[in-house]
């Protein structure tokens, strides 16, 4: 087994891999990378009652990575970049030779992969750290989920200013659904789960219209997206009228916020 772990501030995420077979993802939340790191990988090892003598390598990955010296449980360990684990994990399974990487965690960056060619392109300051702040602002949580459950009960269209809004006439490509100032219809006293719903779509539309951008000037349709963010209710829904809107074609894989542990594990592999 090949274990590939992704570290993070306070949240690791942890996946093994045998074969061509990802074994029982988990992640762990605690305050610090090395208590999260070592709790996600003994609560791993635990509840899949796996024998260390099983482990061939223990490969990390993310910011957190860098607390980490030595060896984890005296089991070969090594490093992965972060960008190319991105990648890799985001390619695993696709069936795709070119695409953009779009990896939404606190922020968001885009990787190209091109066949055998693979770069990152850049990045944005949008992401998951932006609906975590803007919930501790507005909202005074520190638990993004009460945020979620909040816009799942509201209608950004009480937010948003729309096409429909300003245009009394049609405008060839643009829907009249489709948004023309994110919060530029919002009042004072809006309904909290209306922002709710105003905040995670604007996320989600400013990273689609990114993309956008991107396959413009890379001549690649397809983006498949990965992190946390992909696993939110409304992704889907928001990602399908991006689709619509520009013609690109966003993926979002299985286990989409374990794909940069499943890349670590696969840098290994590649290597061997």
């Amino acid at each position: 087994m090949i274990i590939g772990i992704d570290v993070g501030g306070s949240t690791t995420k942890i996946i093994g891999i045998e074969g061509e077979e990802v074994k029982a993802p988990q992640f762990i939340t605690a305050a610090d990378p090395i208590t999260s790191l070592f709790g996600a990988f003994g609560k791993y090892v635990y509840d899949n009652r796996i024998d260390l003598s099983t482990v061939e390598q223990v490969m990390l990955t993310g910011v957190g990575s860098a607390c980490v010296d030595g060896d984890l449980y005296g089991l070969p360990t090594g490093r992965a970049d972060e960008f190319m684990s991105n990648a890799l994990g985001a390619r695993f399974r696709s069936g795709l030779s070119r695409m953009i990487v779009v990896s939404m965690g606190t922020g968001t960056s885009f990787i190209k992969i091109d066949g055998p060619d693979i770069a990152h392109i850049g990045g944005m300051a949008i992401g998951g750290g932006t609906l975590q702040g803007l919930s501790r602002i507005l909202f005074h949580t520190h638990d993004v989920r009460n945020t979620v459950g909040m816009s799942m009960k509201g209608d950004t269209s009480r937010v948003d200013l729309q096409i429909k809004d300003i245009s009394r006439s049609e405008i060839p490509g643009l829907p009249e659904e489709v948004t023309a100032s994110n919060f530029g219809k919002a009042d004072s006293d809006a309904a909290p789960e209306d922002v709710a719903a105003g905040i995670v779509n604007m996320i989600f539309q400013t990273i689609g219209s990114a993309a956008n951008l991107v396959a413009y000037g890379t001549g690649i349709q397809d983006f498949v997206m990965i992190g946390n963010l992909a696993m939110l209710p409304q992704s889907r829904e928001v990602f399908d009228r991006i689709e619509r809107l520009y013609g690109i074609r966003i993926h979002i894989p299985e286990y989409p916020e374990y794909r940069t542990a499943i890349g670590a594990a696969l840098s290994y592999m590649h290597r061997a």
